[in-house]
């Protein structure tokens, strides 16, 4: 029931092209009745003739030949009618398959972080991607394809009953028979539809989290595990996918044989009528036809039927996605003003991911203008969710986060982020030119701009040896820069943006001494000024920080400069002495 309401509300995406869709409509309903008509066109010059020589008469060929006119612009009407609704409703499903791609678009862009840290990328990028375009070729083959079947199955059962009424009651009986088939198939393959879909979207979480970490997976010589784990899942897609073919294909050939043991019925009851007297032969073999224009419609509800049960399936997956809860509708009572100071305090602050796992209670802090704060502490302290709850990824559970004296809650969710810019330590770049990667900062930032932040990034020696310089095209990966150059094209979109407060998620941790200083004097000409939060993994580069924060289970355990927290001999000391011994 709920994958045929979702085929259903697949509609409201035509209704914004409801002239063409009608158009449609009409031109199918022309092109079926021509081809209900065309039968009984076709069987009058064969009882013309047959009448003729029964009665020991000329033929008249001038009626025969005006009969072949007729046939002629009849054949050629229904198949000019047949394609201009195929062309159509082509444009129309495209149009409203684009606009369903818009609306998933918008609705990645309303979804909380939360989602995505529940859901794998590849099976999100399946529903976009691979249900959309089976949604899309279900509408586009099945809509013209059913509608035409049912409307051929009334004009062809309308012309049975004008020939013959008591062949054609008989005759229909293969009707509810043909039906009952497909309701018992349909309902025993649509459950491996569900699963074959699903199947698939595991599939394309699975490639795409090791097609991200091919690199790893040769290093540690794991291919064959990666292949066990790939058979594993495309062993799954195969075992439902070939249940659910199998089982949705033994319709056509059942569906069939009920029209052949109709085709013979009917043929023995003409001849007979034929023989008495009562039935013209063209009129026979008009039935006849109209047998098949009976059949073949319901041969192709059945044989559409596996490209809606799949449809009906993946529209399923879509709307689930489109229904998800979104981010929390914002109470927008308030504005920072400007000049922002960068203020940051936060007050009796408690926070969990689920209720019955509190990560921070009751955290305090009070982070004055300009000030850099550095945030240490091992694994599940709770470093990044600061930086989550400060971005309003997530929001406080209890307490308030104060930005210049202000509740950020009651500002909108695009304007905190606006105060803020990051360099994470794993450094992203899209497929683009060097600088519209940097231009991402500020999209409105001219030439000069960039080259001048790239200059303070103390990358623009490196663009320039780049072939093409500043207009060198990244590729999808990033893969033809090295780390250390892509973690210096985000500073350089980061000084672009001009933040008030900068979030840094130690961006040396991975590269090698030279580029680690680069980045170092590049991330301190960031810093000037600005209210800073640094994640830090190695601890010598935090040791000017105005006041480092030492976490562990979501509490601030201690808290000073480098200097005290080494003269307490506490849990800083015992992390800064583990990492550098070596250099005591």
């Amino acid at each position: 029931m709920k994958g045929i309401q979702s085929l259903l509300r697949l509609f409201r995406y035509l209704n914004p092209y409801k002239f063409r869709f009608a158009l449609v409509v009409l031109l199918t309903l022309v092109s079926v009745a021509l081809n209900a008509a065309l039968p009984y066109v076709i069987g009058l010059p064969t009882s013309a003739v047959a009448k003729s020589v029964l009665a020991g008469q000329p033929i008249q060929f001038e009626y025969i030949r005006n009969l072949l006119g007729w046939i002629l612009f009849v054949g050629l009407g229904y198949g000019v009618s047949q394609l201009l609704a195929g062309t159509l409703m082509t444009t129309v499903v495209q149009s409203a398959m684009k606009d369903l791609r818009q609306e998933i678009d918008q609705k990645i862009n309303r979804l909380p972080v939360a989602y995505f840290d529940r859901q794998k990328q590849g099976d999100i990028l399946s529903r976009v991607t691979n249900d959309v375009d089976a949604v899309g070729g279900a509408l586009q083959q099945a809509f013209i394809g059913i509608a035409s079947a049912l409307l051929s199955l009334t004009f062809a059962i309308g012309m049975m009953f004008y020939i013959q009424p008591l062949m054609a009651s008989i005759a229909l009986l293969m009707i509810p028979a043909s039906f009952l088939i497909s309701r018992t198939i349909v309902k025993k393959s649509q459950k491996y539809f569900n699963e074959m879909q699903q199947s698939l979207g595991t599939m394309n979480g699975f490639v795409q989290e090791n097609m991200t970490g091919f690199s790893v997976l040769k290093m540690y010589g794991r291919e064959e595990q990666t292949f066990a784990g790939f058979h594993q899942v495309n062993h799954r897609l195969r075992h439902f996918g070939f249940r659910a073919t199998v089982i949705s294909g033994l319709m056509m050939p059942l569906v069939q044989l009920t029209a052949y043991l109709t085709y013979i019925v009917m043929a023995v009851m003409g001849i007979r009528y034929v023989i008495l007297g009562t039935l013209l032969v063209g009129q026979l073999q008009a039935f006849i036809q109209y047998i098949w224009q009976v059949s073949q419609p319901l041969g192709n509800i059945t044989q559409l039927s596996s490209l809606l049960q799949s449809a009906s399936a993946a529209s399923k997956r879509v709307f689930t996605f489109l229904d998800e809860s979104e981010e929390s509708i914002e109470t927008e009572t308030q504005h920072f003003l400007a000049p922002i100071q960068g203020e940051v305090i936060f007050d009796n602050v408690s926070f969990a991911y689920t209720p019955e796992k509190p990560l921070i209670q009751s955290f305090n802090l009070h982070v004055k203008p300009g000030q850099t704060v550095a945030i240490v502490g091992p694994t599940g302290a709770g470093k990044t969710t600061l930086i989550n709850l400060l971005m309003r990824f997530y929001d406080v559970t209890h307490g308030a986060i104060k930005i210049d004296g202000i509740d950020s809650r009651n500002v909108s969710r695009k304007e905190v982020r606006s105060l803020f810019g990051m360099v994470l330590q794993d450094a992203w770049l899209y497929e683009g030119t060097i600088a519209d990667n940097i231009r991402f900062g500020r999209l409105a930032a001219s030439d000069y701009e960039v080259v001048d932040a790239a200059k303070a990034a103390n990358v623009d020696h490196f663009i320039r040896t780049m072939p093409n310089g500043y207009e060198m095209v990244i590729n999808a990966e990033g893969e033809n820069v090295s780390l250390g150059q892509k973690q210096l094209l985000t500073i350089a979109r980061a000084i672009l943006a001009n933040p008030k407060i900068l979030i840094l998620d130690e961006a040396t941790s991975s590269v090698d001494t030279r580029i680690e200083q680069l980045i170092q004097k590049a991330m301190e000409t960031m810093m000037q000024g600005r209210t800073s939060f640094i994640i830090a993994h190695r601890l010598s580069t935090i040791r000017s920080a105005d006041l480092i924060l030492v976490l562990n289970k979501g509490q601030i355990v201690e808290q000073g400069t480098h200097e005290t927290l080494l003269a307490k001999n506490g849990f800083y000391s015992e992390l800064y002495n583990s990492q550098f011994a070596e250099d005591q």
